[in-house]
């Protein structure tokens, strides 16, 4: 259990932050500049000048009425910031290892199996790739035996390439090694993935908070700044007689996906596509590269900024998100209860897990 209610005098506003959370996973959303990165700051012990309760586990850390203020060491927050950190002059291991006491328990063994590092161990930072490096960080977090976690962007800097790689260790932290995390991310894919709740930020208050599937609803893309606006695509994975690979959704829906020796057949997996990487038109799309053409509804029309709309548009009951100009919608005539025609790349389905 995590409580919040803290406050924090910022340059351009006031952070204030007041809620509860049961989940093991919790994503904090919101534009940049919005008091994310404050808001974990704060509860590491590294913003003196917080104000309030916190309490985690039980545990209360942070009681201003009645001068309660654990300090930072003794918080037992396994910090990652957006850069990992890592001291060039010491190994993968003695990072992993370095911020565990003596005589207090360690979670390194478990860290290092979990996050598969034992082959990284001897190598130095400046010897290892972006992912391998923020896998490290995350080991050495986690082998503090921190009661929370607190993840500042953790794959932001990574390619896309590297984001697939690190995001199912992130799962497994969750689910194997059971510690609460609070997780901030500009990509909606990331959090619809990884948290069970979110808190969404605006200019240092809560605009929403809850279930992450209700709080990163459409609802809320104004307040995200429609950044990395994505559709997360779940099912199976099956290979046709023809070759290639597709994701088979359970409303019957299927969708080429990149290939890829390592992923199994019969296996559960997650895709997340851009909604600006759709391409959409009012009729039948032939002769196109995209060898995924689907067929739909438009639902709803948003506002996404200057010069945007959003397309809600439902495929065989599957909810495609679709970034046009104001132009386009203006030019094709596209309203609600319009039947349009997407076409997505294979290239543009990114796997998530």
């Amino acid at each position: 259990m995590i409580e919040l209610s803290l406050q924090l005098p910022l340059a351009r506003f006031s952070l204030e932050v007041e809620a509860r959370f049961a989940s093991a996973s919790v994503a904090v959303m919101g534009r940049s500049g919005s008091g994310k990165t404050s808001l974990l700051e704060s509860l590491a012990g590294l913003r003196r000048e917080a104000r309030g309760r916190l309490g985690v586990g039980g545990r209360v850390l942070l009681d201003s009425a009645v001068g309660v203020e654990v300090p930072p060491e003794a918080r037992r927050m396994g910090y990652v910031p957006q850069d990992s950190l890592l001291f060039p002059h010491l190994t993968a291991r003695e990072n992993v290892r370095f911020g565990v006491r003596k005589g207090r328990p360690s979670r390194v063994d478990e860290a290092v199996a979990l996050l598969e590092l034992e082959p990284l161990l001897h190598r130095y930072p400046a010897t290892l790739s972006g992912g391998e490096r923020q896998r490290v960080a995350l080991a050495r977090a986690l082998a503090t035996d921190p009661a929370l976690l607190l993840l500042d962007e953790p794959l932001a800097a990574l390619d896309v390439a590297l984001k697939e790689r690190v995001l199912p260790y992130l799962l497994r932290i969750r689910d194997e090694a059971r510690v609460p995390m609070l997780y901030v991310t500009h990509q909606l894919g990331e959090a619809r993935v990884l948290a069970q709740e979110a808190l969404l930020l605006e200019q240092g208050r809560v605009k929403a908070v809850g279930p992450a599937d209700t709080v990163l609803g459409g609802t809320t893309r104004g307040a995200l700044g429609l950044e990395g606006e994505e559709n997360i695509l779940e099912g199976v994975l099956e290979r046709p007689a023809e070759g290639g690979l597709r994701l088979r959704m359970a409303q019957g829906l299927s969708l080429w996906v990149p290939d890829s020796v390592e992923l199994a057949v019969g296996g559960r997996a997650a895709y997340a596509v851009l909604a600006e990487d759709i391409l959409l038109s009012m009729g039948p799309l032939t002769g196109v590269s995209a060898r995924n053409v689907l067929e739909g509804t438009v639902k709803r029309i948003e506002e996404a900024g200057v010069g945007d709309r959003i397309l809600l548009v439902e495929v065989a009951g599957v909810p495609f998100a679709v970034r046009v100009t104001e132009g386009a919608v203006r030019e094709l005539q596209v309203a609600q209860g319009s039947r349009v025609f997407l076409a997505v790349k294979t290239s543009a389905c990114r796997r998530l897990r």
